[in-house]
C-alpha cells in the first residue's frame, strides 16, 4: 500500500459526438458531414477510449492523442455545438454527473484525467528502490505540471454559464491549484527519499525536507482558504493525510538538522532542534491518530516520534551530565532552509500538440476554421440586420405614419367624395377586391382557431412537464417510506425548485399571451360587420354608400367653387407624390436587397485567415512558441474580421442615407397635406349628404386597415406560440432528464443496500456453517472505493500486520530501520 495520494479520474460518460457533428455541420457549416465521415468516425473512436480508463502508462498516448485533436476542433466548431458532456466529479463517482454542452469542458477535463493518470501511475510504482523512486518522481513532476497547464492555460478559456445548475468546482482554479501543489510535494519526496538512501549529508536531506513540508503546506493552505463548496470537494481523510505529511516532513527537517548539530559538537542546539522536532511530530501524530488516515502513515508518524523521544532523551542526559551546554529557545533557532528539487514539468505534447499530431494529420483539417466561418455568418447577419432595421423597418414606420395621419384627416375619402358623387372611387374597389379575394372573415376565423389551438397545445405542454414532476415527487416520498434508512439527498419539493420557478414564468407568459388573444378577438367581433362589407359585391356596396351631387346652391358664389377646386386638385398631387415616394423608397430597398444577395465576403475573410495563420507561423518560429497556441489567437476568434466586416458593410451607407433622405421628404409633402387640407375644408361648404359619403367611405376604408391589422396581429400570435412551444418541449425534456437522473440516484443506493444486504447474509451463513472458525486477525474488511482512487481495506491489526504495512514502499521517515532493505529489525 503505498503512502501517497493517486489522485482519482474524473468519470466519462459515452456521448454522441458522431451525431452532434452531422447535426451541426447539416446546419451551420458549408461542408456536407459525409465530406469528413472519415474525421467524425476518428473522433468518434478516440474519444471512446478515453471512457473507461485504467492505469497503465500506454493510456498516455491516448489521453494526449485525443487532447491533441480537441484542439484542432476546437478551431473547427463552437465550444457550444449541442453536444451534452457529461463528467462525475472527482471523488464521486455515482452520483448525477455534471453535463454541459461545452468542448472546452471536454478538454478540461481530459487534461484532469491525464494529470490523474501521472498522478496513478506514481503512486504504483515500487518506490523500494532508486529506479523505481525517479520512475514516481517523474510521474508525480508530470502530474503536477499537467495540473498547472489546466490552470493557467485551459481555465482562463472555461467559461461556465451563470444558470448552470451543477457547476463542476473540481475544475476550479482553486482546487486544481491544490492539487498542482500536492503532487510536486509528494515528487519532492520522492527526491528526499533518494537522497536518503543516497546516505547523502544531513545538512542537504534537512533542506530537502524543509521543501517537502513547504510544498504540502502550501497545498493544505490552499484547498483550507477555497471557497466552501470547493474546499469540501476533498475527503477529510486527504486533508489529514496532507496536513500529517506537513508536520511530518518538519519534524524530519529539525531531526536532520540536530544530527549536522551533533556532527559539529554542538549539542545545545542539537537539543533545540530535536525539541521542535518532537513538537511537529506531536501535532503530526495527534492529527493522524484523529484523521482516518492509511495506517501506513500513523505507524510511521508513530515510530518517528518514538525515536525522536529517544534521541532526544539522549541527547538532554549527555549534555547534563558531560556537555553542559547551554540549550537555546525554539523562536532563537536559525529557519531551516529549504531546497525545492521537484519542479512542475508539463509533457510537451500536451503544451504543443503539433509534437504529436502534424496540423495535416488533425481531424477536420479540410473544414474551414470556426472563426473563419462564423466571421463569414456574422457578416451575412449584420447584412440582413441592417437592410431590415435602417430600411424595411423605418419605411414601414413611415408608411403607417403617413397612414395614419391621412385617416386622421379623411383622406382620400373627402377628395373621392367630392371628385365622385357616385360610385366607388377605384382605391376603394381595390382594397375590398383584395379582402374579398382573401375570403377575409373566414382566414379570420381560422387564424383565430389555429391561434387557440396553438395556445391549447402550449399549455398541454406545460402541463406534462408538471405531471412529469409529479410523479418522480410521489416515486421520492414512496422510496423515502420504503427505505430502511433516511435518504440524504433533498426531497424532490426542494430539489426541482428551479424547475417548478420556470414553470410560473412560462405559465405568466401563457397567461398574458392568452389575454392578448382575447383583445384580437374582441377586436374582431367590433369589426367583423364592417369588414366582412368589404366582400360584398360591387353593386351591393356601391349601393351601402349614400351618393352626393353638387349643385350650384351648394356653393355661395363661382369663386368660392374655384378655390375648392384648387385647393382639392393641390391635395390630390400631393398624396401623388406621396404615393410616388413610397415607391421609390420600395425601389430602394429592392436594389439594397439586390446588393446584399450577390454580396459574398468569404473570399476576402478566407484570404485574411490565411494571412493570420502565415503571421502564427512566423511568430512560432522566431519566438518558439508553440505553433498550435498561437494558430487558435490568430485564427479562431471573429473579432480578427472586424475591420474587413465594417468595410464591407460600408457599401450599405448610401441606401441608409437615401431612406433618410426620403424620410425628410415625406414629412415636407405631409406638412403641406396638413396645411392644404384646412385649406380646402374651409373653402368648400358641403350638404349633409356629403358628409354622409364621406364617413361612410371613411368607415369602409378604415375597416380596410383594421383587417390587415387583425391578420398582423394574428400573425404575430402564431409565430409567438410556435417559437415558445420549442422552448416548452426543451424545458419538458430538461424535466425528464432531471427525474431520470434522480431515478438512477434511487437504483444505484438500492443495488448498493442490496449489495451489502447479501454481503450481510452471506457473512451469517458461513458463520452459521462454520461456527468454529473466527475471522482472522489482519484479514482485510472491504469497504467502498471511489472509482479510479486507490482502493483501501481496513485491516484488524496486530504485530505481523503492521510490520506488513511498514514493508509497503514505506519512505525512510528516519527511522533507523529502512523498510525493505537489509538490516530492518522488527
Amino acid at each position: 500500500m503505498s503512502n501517497l495520494l493517486a489522485v482519482p479520474f474524473k468519470k466519462a460518460y459515452q456521448v454522441d459526438v458522431a451525431g452532434a457533428a452531422r447535426t451541426y455541420l447539416s446546419d451551420n457549416g458549408d461542408t456536407h458531414p459525409d465530406a469528413v465521415k472519415a474525421d467524425i468516425k476518428q473522433w468518434q473512436e478516440m474519444r471512446q477510449k478515453i471512457v473507461n480508463l485504467e492505469v497503465h502508462a500506454n493510456r498516455l498516448a491516448d489521453l494526449m492523442s485525443y487532447h491533441a485533436q480537441l484542439t484542432s476542433v476546437l478551431t473547427k466548431f463552437p465550444v457550444d455545438m449541442q453536444l451534452e458532456i457529461s463528467y462525475a466529479p472527482v471523488f464521486s463517482p455515482s452520483v448525477v454527473p455534471v453535463t454541459m454542452r461545452s468542448l472546452m469542458f471536454e478538454r478540461a477535463a481530459v487534461v484532469f484525467n491525464l494529470g490523474s493518470l501521472y498522478s496513478q501511475l506514481a503512486a504504483s510504482v515500487d518506490r523500494s528502490n532508486v529506479d523505481g523512486i525517479k520512475r514516481a518522481a517523474a510521474f508525480f513532476q508530470n502530474a503536477s505540471g499537467v495540473f498547472s497547464y489546466l490552470q493557467t492555460s485551459i481555465l482562463p478559456h472555461f467559461s461556465i454559464p451563470p444558470d448552470q445548475e451543477h457547476p463542476p468546482l473540481d475544475l476550479s482554479h482553486s482546487f486544481v491549484h491544490a492539487l498542482e501543489f500536492l503532487n510536486l510535494a509528494q515528487a519532492q519526496e520522492c527526491f528526499w527519499q533518494k537522497a536518503k538512501l543516497d546516505n547523502l549529508k544531513n545538512g542537504l536531506v534537512s533542506k530537502l525536507a524543509g521543501a517537502t513540508m513547504y510544498l504540502y503546506k502550501r497545498s493544505l493552505t490552499l484547498i483550507l482558504e477555497a471557497e466552501p463548496p470547493i474546499k469540501h470537494i476533498y475527503p477529510s481523510d486527504w486533508l489529514s493525510h496532507i496536513e500529517v505529511k506537513q508536520h511530518h516532513f518538519e519534524a524530519v527537517a529539525q531531526f536532520r538538522r540536530s544530527r549536522e548539530e551533533l556532527e559539529k559538537s554542538r549539542y545545545g542546539f542539537e537539543i533545540a532542534y530535536l525539541t521542535q522536532a518532537q513538537l511537529a511530530a506531536k501535532k503530526g501524530y495527534d492529527v493522524a491518530r484523529k484523521g482516518r488516515v492509511l495506517p501506513a502513515i500513523l505507524n510511521d508518524i508513530q515510530s518517528f516520534l518514538e525515536i525522536i523521544k529517544k534521541e532526544l532523551f539522549r541527547a538532554e542526559r549527555d549534555n547534563d551530565l558531560i556537555y553542559h551546554q547551554d540549550v537555546p529557545t525554539g523562536s532563537t533557532l536559525p529557519a531551516i532552509q529549504q531546497a525545492t528539487v521537484a519542479q512542475a514539468v508539463t509533457p510537451k505534447e500536451l503544451s504543443d500538440p503539433t509534437v504529436l499530431v502534424p496540423l495535416n494529420q488533425m481531424v477536420f483539417s479540410s473544414l474551414m476554421g470556426w472563426g473563419t466561418r462564423e466571421a463569414i455568418n456574422i457578416y451575412n447577419d449584420r447584412k440582413k440586420n441592417l437592410i431590415q432595421e435602417e430600411l424595411v423597418g423605418p419605411a414601414q414606420e413611415s408608411k403607417i405614419a403617413a397612414e395614419r395621419l391621412l385617416q386622421s384627416l379623411n383622406l382620400p375619402a373627402s377628395l373621392e367624395a367630392l371628385e365622385r358623387p357616385v360610385g366607388l372611387p377605384p382605391s376603394f374597389l381595390k382594397k375590398a377586391e383584395e379582402v374579398r379575394l382573401e375570403n377575409g372573415p373566414a382566414k379570420i376565423e381560422a387564424a383565430i382557431e389555429d391561434l387557440y389551438k396553438l395556445s391549447r397545445q402550449n399549455y398541454k405542454l406545460l402541463n406534462e412537464a408538471m405531471d412529469i414532476l409529479d410523479q418522480e415527487a410521489s416515486e421520492d416520498e414512496s422510496t423515502r417510506e420504503n427505505l430502511p434508512i433516511p435518504l440524504t439527498r433533498p426531497p424532490s419539493h426542494e430539489a426541482n425548485v428551479h424547475l417548478v420557478d420556470k414553470e410560473r414564468r412560462y405559465r405568466t407568459i401563457l397567461d398574458q399571451a392568452a389575454t392578448g388573444d382575447e383583445t384580437i378577438r374582441t377586436k374582431w367581433d367590433q369589426w367583423e360587420k364592417n369588414i366582412t362589407e368589404l366582400t360584398w359585391d360591387e353593386a351591393d356596396l356601391e349601393a351601402s354608400i349614400p351618393s352626393s351631387t353638387l349643385s350650384t346652391s351648394s356653393y355661395p358664389s363661382s369663386s368660392s367653387s374655384f378655390s375648392t377646386d384648387k385647393h382639392a386638385r393641390t391635395l390630390r398631387s400631393l398624396l401623388e407624390s406621396l404615393s410616388e415616394l413610397y415607391t421609390d423608397r420600395d425601389n430602394l430597398i429592392r436594389r439594397a436587397s439586390a446588393l446584399a444577395e450577390a454580396d459574398d465576403i468569404q473570399p476576402r475573410i478566407v484570404k485574411a485567415a490565411a494571412g493570420f495563420e502565415r503571421l502564427g507561423l512566423e511568430t512560432a518560429e522566431s519566438t518558439g512558441t508553440p505553433y498550435s497556441e498561437l494558430a487558435q489567437k490568430h485564427t479562431t476568434h471573429p473579432a480578427m474580421f472586424e475591420d474587413i466586416s465594417n468595410s464591407e458593410l460600408a457599401k450599405y451607407d448610401k441606401f441608409m442615407q437615401w431612406m433618410r433622405d426620403l424620410e425628410g421628404k415625406q414629412e415636407e409633402i405631409l406638412g403641406s397635406i396638413k396645411t392644404e387640407n384646412e385649406l380646402f375644408l374651409q373653402s368648400r361648404k358641403s350638404s349633409e349628404s356629403v358628409k354622409a359619403r364621406e364617413q361612410a367611405l371613411q368607415s369602409l376604408d378604415l375597416s380596410y386597415y383594421k383587417y390587415k391589422e387583425i391578420m398582423q396581429n394574428l400573425e404575430e400570435g402564431v409565430n409567438f406560440y410556435n417559437d415558445l412551444s420549442a422552448i416548452l418541449l426543451q424545458f419538458k425534456d430538461a424535466c425528464r432528464q432531471w427525474c431520470n437522473e434522480r431515478k438512477h440516484e434511487i437504483h444505484i443506493l438500492s443495488r448498493s443496500m442490496q449489495s451489502l444486504s447479501m454481503g450481510e447474509e452471506n457473512e451469517q451463513s458461513n458463520d452459521a456453517i462454520e461456527p468454529s472458525r473466527a475471522r482472522p486477525l489482519g484479514r482485510p474488511t472491504p469497504t467502498p472505493t471511489v472509482q479510479g482512487a486507490q482502493p483501501q481495506v481496513q485491516m484488524t491489526p496486530n504485530r505481523n500486520t503492521k510490520k506488513f504495512i511498514t514493508d509497503l514502499n514505506s519512505s525512510d521517515w528516519e527511522t533507523p530501520n529502512f523498510g525493505g532493505f537489509p538490516g530492518r529489525k522488527v
